[in-house]
């Protein structure tokens, strides 16, 4: 059965000097509004204050014209996915969402509405996270510990996002970005990384992944030479 799968996955949600969401606004609504979607259904699961973040959402989407309710003020969450016109889980810690996501049992709902029901799914930062197959390449602190790292696998692959370049003059010596997901691909078995700088955007359409933005991505594949890739690149052939 061919997948139905239709992802808007950021890598933030807010680009400096812009505001929440500001930068991708045209991605967005294009995403929303070609798809004749008129209400979106946030997930407000990675941060604690999920009434002031749910009214921080619903601000930006009503001034784009359309609707948006949050999972968080429903009494069956998983009926309220299972209803849903689109997703959109917002950023924070990854740990927390996925946690949340496992607790109110909307794992096998998504996944279903996504990869089989074709609905839009937006992703930002640990949204786009808990997309792939795993949050192993996350950013933050476990800060809670969910059942699985095993997350919604949208896609086969993992991503890192607000990915951070090597400066060559930095005095710090921890290890870097770079040198994280290198150590993630020294496990077996582990799938390939792509790795999404600040304003940049994946884009994908059943088989086809595009990437968007302003930033160039880069790819991290176990046992080959990491590559830098355009904004415009064809990125298909991980899916």
């Amino acid at each position: 059965m061919a997948v139905k799968r239709n992802l808007l996955l950021l890598s933030n949600s807010t680009l400096y000097p812009s505001g929440y969401l500001e930068y991708a606004e045209e991605y967005i609504c294009e995403f929303l509004r070609s798809r004749k979607v008129e209400e979106v259904l946030f997930v407000p699961y990675a941060l604690r204050d999920q009434d002031g973040y749910a009214a921080k959402a619903r601000s930006v989407f009503e001034s784009w014209g359309f609707r948006l309710s949050s999972v968080h003020e429903s009494e069956n969450p998983a009926l309220a996915a299972a209803n849903a016109q689109a997703i959109f889980i917002g950023g924070g810690n990854t740990f927390q969402l996925l946690n949340n996501l496992y607790e109110n049992k909307l794992i096998d709902v998504i996944r279903k509405r996504v990869l089989e029901n074709g609905i839009p799914y937006i992703g930002s930062s640990a949204g786009t996270n808990v997309s792939t197959v795993s949050i192993n390449t996350t950013n933050d602190m476990p800060i809670v510990f969910p059942p699985s790292f095993t997350a919604l696998g949208l896609v086969p692959f993992n991503i890192n996002p607000h990915y951070i370049d090597t400066d060559p003059n930095s005095t710090h010596k921890g290890e870097t970005r770079e040198e994280r997901i290198l150590q993630y691909h020294e496990i077996p078995g582990t799938p390939p990384v792509l790795a999404l700088r600040e304003g940049s955007i994946l884009k994908v359409e059943g088989d086809k992944a595009m990437l968007i933005g302003k930033f160039h991505a880069r790819l991290f594949v176990p046992g080959k030479k990491t590559e830098e890739f355009p904004t415009g690149h064809n990125f298909s052939f991980l899916l």
